[in-house]
Order: C-alpha cells, then sequence, then structure tokens
C-alpha cells in the first residue's frame, strides 16, 4: 500500500506561481512513477506531469509545457509540481498518483484556482 498526501493548492492571480507537494509513505519501494493529474468541473481527469522513478525522464500535457516542472526529492519521497505562469483555464482539483506494477494510487486532491 502506498499513501500519498497533497499540499500546497490555492488561489493566484494569472500569471502566478505555485508549488504542489505530494509526500509518499507505506510501500514506496514498489513506485514505477508518480505524477499529477487535474480535474476541472465538467471535465474528465487528465494526466498534467510524470516521473520515472528509477531515472530522470519527465513527461507533460502539451498545456503546460515550458511552464510547469515536475521533480522529486527521494530522501524526502517527496514530488512536486512548481507551477509557473498560471492560466485561468489550469483552474482545477490536482492529483497525485503513483502507479505500480499492481495498482495506482491517489492522493485526497488540492484545489488550484487562477484568477483573471
Amino acid at each position: 500500500q502506498v499513501q500519498l498526501v497533497e499540499s500546497g493548492g490555492g488561489l493566484v492571480q494569472a500569471g502566478g506561481s505555485l508549488r504542489l507537494s505530494c509526500a509518499a509513505s507505506g510501500s514506496i519501494f514498489i513506485i514505477n512513477a508518480m505524477g499529477w493529474y487535474r480535474q476541472a468541473p465538467g471535465k474528465q481527469r487528465e494526466l498534467v506531469a510524470s516521473i520515472i522513478s528509477g531515472g530522470d525522464s519527465t513527461n507533460y500535457a502539451d498545456s503546460v509545457k515550458g511552464r510547469f516542472t515536475i521533480s522529486r526529492d527521494n530522501a524526502k519521497n517527496t514530488v512536486y509540481l512548481q507551477m509557473n505562469s498560471l492560466k485561468p483555464e489550469d483552474t482545477a482539483v490536482y492529483y497525485c498518483n503513483a502507479a505500480t506494477i499492481l495498482a495506482e494510487y491517489w492522493g485526497q486532491g488540492t484545489q488550484v484556482t487562477v484568477s483573471s
């Protein structure tokens, strides 16, 4: 089992920045990759960014490339999402995800609201 706890959401003006954190605990050695997803009202949950556990390979949605950066601190078992140049369309609940061979785990979500 893996437990994920997110933090760092909030309200920010367009053009501003936020950093989300996701602290993992439990059987973290079985995690293959971690990522951030988001879900806006009335829309499907979508992948924002992901990072492979065994290396530095990252993947981003086209809509956030150049603005968001995913990173991790292995010593703290924490994954971060640095979000710069935020836009109103980035408003959503952001979820941390951990993928293993057998299952996926989700955090509780953190609200990000970008005002115009």
